[in-house]
């Protein structure tokens, strides 16, 4: 990191490190897990939790980050992505905790 990128933020308490592209999983109202793509964490997260994110989200608001990757391309964002959508439950929960 250099003087003049921003330090690393928190949102609801998860480190948040200066990137252009970003993997996040919401843990959703009904205990299920939400997995998507952003370039803007804070942005996306107030999205899902007014209800104007994804449809899966909608219904299950509010939500809360719980885990964050961070990514300077958007091919290798969009790979995890998609990795972490074919985990099992399990496997998630171990990757959020």
């Amino acid at each position: 990191m250099t003087d003049r990128d921003p330090p690393t933020t928190a949102l609801d308490g998860v480190p948040v490190p200066p990137a252009d592209h970003y993997v996040y999983v919401l843990a959703c109202a009904d205990g299920s897990l939400y997995t998507g793509y952003t370039t803007d964490v804070a942005r996306r997260v107030a999205e899902h939790d007014a209800g104007e994110g994804a449809k899966y989200t909608r219904g299950r608001t509010p939500v809360e980050l719980v885990h964050v990757e961070a990514f300077d391309a958007k091919s290798a964002a969009m790979s995890r992505e998609h990795e972490i959508k074919q985990l099992s439950r399990r496997e998630k929960e171990s990757l959020v905790e």
